[in-house]
Parts: structure tokens; sequence; C-alpha cells
């Protein structure tokens, strides 16, 4: 019932709708570990909880940017900007 009060009004930006199929597009695995933040140009900014995701996201950029514009039906990211930010993921329980 919900469902179709908050549809209308979630916001329609390749952010959201990035964010909205992030842990079909990437698995849970990566999903636990990293979350899209931001948008610019089709450069998705990725932030992990630390750097060694960071680095492994970054190596397989390739078929994760594949993947999410796979899931969003149109070419809208053309890459990743990765980042650890431990600090958004604390307090949010074990990743």
């Amino acid at each position: 019932m919900l469902g179709g009060a908050v549809a209308p009004i979630a916001p329609q930006t390749t952010l959201a709708a990035v964010q909205r199929s992030w842990l079909a597009a990437v698995g849970g695995a990566i999903a636990a570990q990293a979350e899209p933040v931001a948008e610019r140009d089709g450069t998705l900014e990725v932030a992990c909880t630390n750097s060694t995701w960071a680095e492994e996201i970054d190596l397989l950029q390739g078929g994760i940017v594949a993947r999410i514009n796979q899931a969003l039906g149109r070419e809208a990211i053309t890459g990743l900007r990765v980042k650890a930010d431990r600090a958004r993921f604390d307090g949010q329980g074990s990743r």
C-alpha cells in the first residue's frame, strides 16, 4: 500500500536508481562492504568499509559498471571512484 505512495516521491536521479539496484547489481558480499554515495557525469563514487575493499572494488570495476548499467537498463555509469570511508559504516552493525 505504501509503495504506491512512495514511488512517485522517490528522487529520479541516476544515484537514486543505482542505490535501488545496488544489491542486485553487485551481490551481498560487496553490498555489505560498499555503497554508492554520489554520481557526477557518469562517475559513481563508492564508499567502502576499508582500503582493502576499495582496492578490490577498483579492480572489479569493469564488471561492476556493466552489471549496474544492465540493472538500470541504460549506459548511465561510465566508471567508479572508490574510497575507503570507515566512518560512514561505523555504528551500522558488522559488515
